[in-house]
């Protein structure tokens, strides 16, 4: 059973016919009873004017053998308030549902069987003309009857007809229940033959249509399965010429595709760039301890210990950037950016090149101080390679930021280079020494950094035509 309804089509088709066979069923069930009490009204209504006309007929002083019951074969009963039955239709051969099973009258009812009237009573009866009072209440019930052979179920209404001659008599009129049985029957053998065809249809329309419109998700699933097993990833799924969800999966998941590419060819960008700056230094230590062991008295001591420092720092820049990759958020706490500007730069020296603090106040960040440190060294670091004569850092605040600027007399960073100095690995002065110029880690981790700190880095023209870098973080 989970196998039939394990596809979104199947499921899909079972949920609408179960949900029409609901609303059929309850819209069906409501007609039919709507139907019987309208038509179970009529014959009531119908029931209720012939026991009026024949109650009329007793009010107006028309003794029970005399009335005139002959109905369209509707079975009519007048009894006394002892429950006798006076008066019946002549074709009437057995009822139920009116209280009183006798099709015949009994002996002839007198005065004296109903308070022992006289002839002083008659005249009475003859001064207010014998009228009685129709009940303006009727009570209905349903049964049986068979009239002239034919046997039928019946609505019936009972009223009653008090101070006649004969007392209070109540009068049992029938209206039969063929037309509403007859409809109520049919309109459930339409009913019982129409749904199962209309569920059926709407069952397999909803299949169809739900075929129709998954059919572009199994070409996307198909695409991405033949890319999972050829890992290209430069192919991409189709995308179907509408604007529908299943159009905005399939662009979703190109954008996501093409993402994914990029992120797997910085990766091998990334390693391939890691492996060749590692090598150089490993090469050269490895050259200068060869020669030691075999001439001790050659060893360049201060060579192997820079390069030694050199493959320190870039493994701690590569260890940085993993992590950042990986999506390590800062951590820490509060940090005053005037202060750790200036705590950082006091512990420079040595510098080929004085570094000029504007810094007043303090300026509260969210971040890590480690990580804050780094950028401001690197930047720093970087400014000092290309500087001239001096560098300046200023620390200014603006509304709900605070911009950190580092800048130096160089010759500065041309327009169209000005985002690809912070890609891993890039060096713009190509003839620059790996030595003097670094592993060309630093402004992409300054910008890393940055943008996990909520911030961002930017590089423009110095006013004294060097390079500007610029960092912004929100401040608390």
């Amino acid at each position: 059973m989970r196998r039939v309804f394990g596809s979104v089509r199947s499921r899909a088709a079972l949920a609408a016919t179960l949900v029409v066979a609901v609303a059929l069923v309850a819209a069906g069930t409501a007609v039919l009873l709507a139907l019987r009490s309208n038509l179970t009204g009529q014959a009531g209504s119908a029931a209720d004017s012939g026991a009026r006309k024949v109650a009329t007929q007793l009010a107006t002083g028309t003794a029970p053998d005399a009335l005139d019951l002959d109905s369209d074969d509707r079975p009519v009963q007048v009894v006394d308030e002892d429950g006798r039955l006076v008066a019946a239709s002549d074709d009437l051969e057995e009822i139920t549902g009116t209280g009183t099973g006798a099709v015949r009258p009994e002996a002839a009812v007198t005065d004296d069987d109903h308070g022992g009237r006289g002839d002083d009573d008659d005249d009475a009866g003859d001064d207010d003309g014998g009228r009685g009072k129709v009940s303006d209440t009727t009570e209905y019930a349903d049964g049986t009857a068979t009239v002239d052979g034919d046997s039928a179920d019946y609505r019936f209404a009972a009223v009653e007809v008090e101070d006649t001659a004969y007392g209070t008599l109540t009068v049992y009129a029938g209206a039969p229940l063929a037309a509403e049985q007859s409809a109520v029957s049919t309109a459930l053998t339409s009913m019982l033959i129409g749904f199962p065809v209309l569920l059926v249809v709407v069952g397999g329309v909803t299949w169809l249509v739900t075929r129709r419109a998954l059919r572009p998700v199994e070409g996307i699933r198909t695409e991405m399965a033949a890319i999972t097993a050829s890992q290209d990833l430069g192919r991409r799924v189709p995308e179907p010429d509408t604007h529908d969800e299943v159009a905005r999966l399939a662009r979703t998941t190109n954008e996501t595709l093409a993402a994914l590419e990029d992120s797997v060819d910085r990766q091998r960008r990334f390693v391939a760039d890691a492996s060749h700056e590692l090598r150089s230094p490993i090469a050269s230590l490895r050259t200068q301890l060869e020669v030691g062991a075999a001439h001790p008295e050659l060893l360049d001591v201060d060579g192997a210990v820079e390069d030694t420092v050199r493959l320190q720092e870039l493994a701690a820049d590569l260890l940085l950037l993993a992590r950042l990759d990986a999506g390590e958020q800062p951590g820490g706490g509060d940090v005053d950016l005037v202060a750790l500007v200036r705590e950082e730069l006091s512990q420079r020296v040595g510098d080929r090149v004085p570094v000029a603090v504007t810094a007043r106040g303090s300026a509260q960040v969210a971040g890590s101080r480690g990580q804050l440190a780094r950028v401001l060294g690197n930047l720093v670091d970087n400014a000092q390679r290309h500087a001239r004569t001096a560098v300046d850092v200023t620390v200014a605040t603006d509304g709900r930021w605070v911009t950190l600027a580092v800048a130096d007399d160089g010759g500065g960073v041309p327009e169209g280079e000005r985002e690809r100095v912070f890609e891993r690995f890039v060096r713009l002065d190509d003839a620059r020494s790996r030595d003097g110029g670094g592993a060309g880690l630093g402004l992409a981790i300054a910008r890393d950094v940055a943008e996990r700190h909520g911030g961002t880095l930017t590089v423009r023209t110095a006013p004294g035509g060097g390079a500007l870098f610029e960092l912004g973080l929100p401040i608390l």
